[in-house]
This record gives C-alpha cells, structure tokens and sequence, in this order.
C-alpha cells in the first residue's frame, strides 16, 4: 500500500494528473471535494463557518455563498481563519477514506489530491501548532507528487477555466493572484517533493511523465507489501 500526495498550485494541472493516475488504476480522492460535501447544511463545518463569518455568508437556497466566503477569506486576510475550520475535518475524512481503501485492497496506490498540501503544514505551524493532524500532515504522506508549471501560465488556465468568456475576466486573474500568493512557490514545493510533473507544455506531453510515474508508484506499493510482510 502507498499513501500519494498530489498537490501543486491552482492552474497547474494536478486535476488531469489525477485523472491520468485514476485511469492507471490508483484510487483518488479529491480535497476540494471532500471540502465541498463537508461544507454543506447539517454538516459541523458548516455551523462553524457561518458561526465564525455570519450570516452573511449563506444564500437564500441555505447552502454557503462560496463567492462571498472565498471573499472574505482572501479579501478580507481571514483565510487561515477558514483553514483551520475546514482543514481539520478534510484531513479526517481522507484517513478514513485511506483506511477503506487498504482494508479492501492492501496493495493500492491511495491518492490525495490537494492544493494545499504543504500550506496546510505552514499555517498550523505559524500558528504554534507543533504537532497534530495539520502540523504533521507531510509525515502521515509516503511519497508527494508535485506538479508544476510556470505561475502566468497557472493563471492563463485558471483564468479561461473559471471565466472562458470576456466579461469579469480581469478580476478572476486578480483573485487567481492573491490565491497564488498564499500558496507556497512552486520551487520550495519541488525541494520536499519525490516526484515532480513538469506541466508547462501540451497534454500529449504530460501523459506519458504520468504513465512512468504511475510505474514507480506501483513498484513502491508492492515493495511496501512485500516488507510488510516479512514482519
């Protein structure tokens, strides 16, 4: 068994390398996702969130308003304020996940596909947190995947990903900015990374960096078996 991190910043790619891995045969579980179901009416993330940001932030349907929160959250400078909600929660779920996942099949590759990995890591520390489920999150990760691409290029796909027509596409690249600011460089990401996706170019040439990737994690996910087993 082989718990993957994949994570790079917005309008890298990770999503398609996710897709490839998932393709190959690794399980993938989505960290924007898991956030999305556990944000939620009736779920506890919600009622913290519009605990800690009001009112103002549910839409007449009772769901979040994610446009008004994610201002807030960047605008506004309280996005680690919303962090430290939802992290806690996401990073719960995806062990839970991670735990079915092996006891159905030992040898799997379990992928954890986050943008967030190591900034998760930072803000619990800058906050004092020394240990618990967001400090040490990096450590409960075998092997991280990191995909980068040039940060006007993240943008350029980002941009044409949220706003593909002409009308409000100047500030989607503001908020595409800001969100890269908080996000730590792709060159700091790469130095703690064991692998790395160079996602600069076409599909056609990204495929095949996934396929041969995909090898070696399957080799080290057998080798972790056949270990474990000697034990």
């Amino acid at each position: 068994m082989l718990r993957v991190g994949l994570t790079g910043g917005l309008g890298s790619g990770k999503s398609t390398v996710a897709g490839y891995l998932r393709e190959f045969g690794a399980e993938v579980i989505e960290a924007d996702a898991l956030g999305r179901t556990l944000m939620e009416p009736g779920q506890q993330v919600y009622s913290e969130i519009v605990r800690a940001f009001g009112p103002g932030v549910v839409g007449s349907d009772g769901r979040l308003n994610r446009a008004r929160l994610a201002e807030l959250a960047f605008q506004g400078g309280r996005i680690d304020e919303l962090n430290a909600i939802v992290h806690p929660a996401v990073i719960a779920a995806q062990r839970k996940w991670m735990d079915a996942v092996f006891e159905r099949n030992p040898a799997a590759v379990a992928v954890v596909e986050s943008a967030l990995i190591f900034e998760v890591e930072r803000d619990a520390r800058a906050r004092g947190e020394k240990e618990g489920v967001l400090a040490d999150w990096r450590r409960r990760i075998d092997q991280v995947i990191v995909v980068t691409a040039p940060d006007e290029l993240k943008i350029v796909r980002y941009v044409a990903r949220i706003c593909p027509e002409g009308p409000g596409r100047q500030a989607v690249e503001a908020d595409a900015r800001v969100r890269l600011a908080h996000q730590i460089p792709d060159a700091e990401k790469v130095a703690r990374a064991n692998y790395v996706i160079d996602n600069k170019g076409t599909i056609r040439e990204l495929r095949p960096q996934v396929e041969t990737l995909w090898q070696h994690l399957k080799t080290k996910s057998n080798n972790s078996l056949r270990y474990e087993s000697l034990e």
